[in-house]
C-alpha cells in the first residue's frame, strides 16, 4: 500500500470518527498531492518519496504559519497550525538530532574531500543524499557550514 493510499484510508477513518482537525488536514494534504501529480506538462504518479516531499513542504508551511500567528498575537490560530503540523508529522520520517546532522555533514565533507566553503555545494549534495528528508534544508546547510568552517 502506498503512502498516498494510507493517507486516503486515514482520511476515511478520521471522517467516521468526526475528527475535524485530522480530516481537514488530510484533505489539504491530499489536495497538495493531487496538485503535485497534475502540475507540469503531464500527469504523473507520485512515488512515496515524492509524497514525503510534498508532506514536508506542507509541514514547513504549518511551522511558518504558527510562528507568524504567534508574532501577530493570534495564539488560537497558531495552535490550530500546530495541531495540523502534528497530523502531518505522523507521516514524515523522524527528524535528525543536531549531533547526528553534524556527523553526517562531517562525513559528507570527508567523502567529497572538501577543504573550504567554495565546495559547499558538493558537500550539500552528498549530505542531502544521506539525510533524505529527515531534516530541513536550512538545518543541513547550517551543519555543512559548521563542518566546513571547522
Amino acid at each position: 500500500m502506498s503512502l498516498k493510499e494510507t493517507i486516503q484510508g486515514d482520511l476515511t477513518i478520521a471522517i467516521r470518527e468526526r475528527d475535524q482537525v485530522r480530516s481537514a488536514t488530510l484533505r489539504l494534504a491530499l489536495t497538495a498531492l493531487t496538485n503535485a501529480e497534475v502540475g507540469g506538462k503531464e500527469h504523473r504518479d507520485l512515488t512515496d518519496d515524492d509524497v514525503l516531499g510534498v508532506l514536508a513542504k506542507e509541514a514547513k508551511k504549518r511551522k511558518e504559519s504558527a510562528a507568524a500567528y504567534d508574532g501577530a498575537g493570534r495564539p488560537e490560530l497558531a495552535e490550530r497550525e500546530r495541531a495540523e503540523l502534528a497530523v502531518l508529522e505522523a507521516y514524515l520520517p523522524a527528524q535528525l538530532e543536531d549531533a547526528e546532522l553534524d556527523a553526517i555533514a562531517a562525513e559528507a565533507k570527508a567523502e567529497v574531500g572538501a577543504t573550504g566553503m567554495t565546495q559547499m555545494g558538493q558537500v550539500m549534495k552528498a549530505a542531502q543524499a544521506t539525510v533524505a528528508g529527515r531534516a530541513e534544508g536550512g538545518r543541513v546547510a547550517a551543519a555543512v557550514k559548521k563542518a566546513l568552517a571547522g
